[in-house]
């Protein structure tokens, strides 16, 4: 053979390995995705990260930097994509044409989202705005909530033009929503499976932030104002979360009685609870703040159960879930949840199931009992990282209010039914 032939059979051999390169390449959906979610007519940007290929694909969302939120199964052949997010009863279902991918990622109600994803080209990433204002810090967001709040807090960290940021309500906050400074405002997105946000921040002359907010919920047009200069106008600072919602008669015991997933009938008159500390924690598979909050009561169930702490779960789902409770068997798999959990009814019979509260209409709400089996305080919501200080100060609170009831060794009363 000559050696021009030589030279042209291994250059034929190097672009046939290219070309099926290529092909098994564009069939793949390995990779980080820039995508979006159509909510309220606005596009929610997010990043998604996939595994894995033919029967075996898995994928995260991303809170921020973090990884959160994997989804338990996938698969992908013949050009087309689902992934199963058991937690929250959702799938991704999508088609990769040339090189996009096109579907909806929802419910089986039916609430979807139109998705779409391309993959994540960083010299594709906006460029920033140089000189971006300073935003940093603690603000007060002034609102009139269906839940009677007059304020939330708007929390930002700042890097220069990039911001990540998160507004905290009294059932819990938004988790990152992150963006940056480019045609003189801020944009910000969150989107981890559930509560897509898209935010436009708009620094006003005066010294206050305009917010344009769309989420799952509606779209609006709030204002954002440091404490210090809401307070100058009289105005009212966001809810103490301790102090939204109360007991009626806090001179008795606070009842419950609702079956586990078994179907066995727990109540607070049964001996495991009798001269414990208990948290009674309303909660729900479907709500993102509880997700927040699993880990978190998991981990102080595992610190001081053996010291007399016990937690037990109300959990408040959707009629299609009841029939089958498959979400919340997922939820408690995910996250290795130990302590009772109760499934209690619809969220719409909350205040028919729980009458001896008051005010109660966050998810998540937790009733702190002492070994007396009285209710020594009621916390509303939960924060997640993207809080910040108030997450840290939270938490720690929370920690404290255990230890102190714990070290109390007061006369136990009598649990009536």
């Amino acid at each position: 053979m000559h050696i021009g032939s030589s030279a042209k059979l291994a250059s034929a051999t190097v672009l046939t390995i290219l070309a099926v390169t290529l092909v098994a390449s564009a069939q793949s959906v390995e990779g980080i995705w820039d995508a979006t979610v159509t909510v309220n007519n606005v596009s929610v940007p997010f990043r998604i990260e996939i595994d894995g290929t033919g029967t075996d694909v898995h994928s995260y969302f991303f809170n921020g930097d973090d990884k959160v939120n994997p989804s338990n199964s996938g698969i992908f052949q013949n050009g087309s994509l689902v992934l199963n997010f058991d937690s929250y009863a959702t799938k991704l279902e999508a088609t990769l044409k040339d090189g996009a991918l096109v579907g909806t990622y929802g419910g089986a109600s039916g609430n979807a989202y139109a998705f779409e994803a391309k993959r994540h080209d960083p010299s594709l990433v906006t460029v920033a705005d140089q000189h971006a204002p300073d935003v940093s810090g603690l603000w007060e967001i002034q609102v009139k909530s269906p839940k009677g709040e007059s304020a939330w807090h708007f929390v930002v960290n700042q890097k220069g033009s990039k911001i990540e940021a998160a507004i905290l309500r009294v059932d819990g906050d938004t988790g990152t929503l992150s963006g940056n400074f480019r045609g003189g405002k801020f944009v910000l997105s969150h989107f981890t499976g559930e509560r897509p946000f898209y935010v436009e921040v708009i620094p006003q002359s005066d010294g206050s932030l305009q917010l344009q907010i769309s989420s799952f919920h509606d779209t609006q047009n709030l204002l954002a104002l440091r404490p210090a200069e809401a307070r100058s106008k009289n105005l009212p600072p966001p809810d103490d979360p301790t102090q939204h919602t109360k007991v009626k008669d806090p001179s008795q015991p606070l009842r419950f009685s609702f079956p586990d997933l078994n179907g066995r009938i727990v109540s607070n008159t049964d001996p495991q609870f009798q001269g414990k500390v208990v948290l009674l924690n309303v909660t729900g598979s479907w709500c993102p703040n509880c997700h927040d909050e699993a880990p978190f009561l998991e981990e102080l169930y595992r610190k001081y159960h053996t010291q007399g702490l016990e937690i037990v779960a109300l959990d408040f789902e959707q009629a299609e879930q009841l029939k089958t409770l498959s979400r919340p068997r997922a939820f408690i798999k995910r996250y290795g949840i130990e302590y009772a959990y109760l499934i209690a009814g619809e969220p719409s019979q909350l205040n028919d199931k729980i009458p001896q509260a008051e005010n109660l209409n966050a998810w998540p709400t937790t009733f702190f009992i002492g070994r007396n089996g009285l209710v020594r305080s009621v916390h509303t919501g939960f924060t997640s990282r993207a809080s910040g200080e108030l997450d840290s100060r939270l938490k720690e609170d929370v920690r404290n209010e255990i230890a102190q009831l714990l070290s109390e060794n007061v006369h136990v009363a009598k649990s009536g039914n």
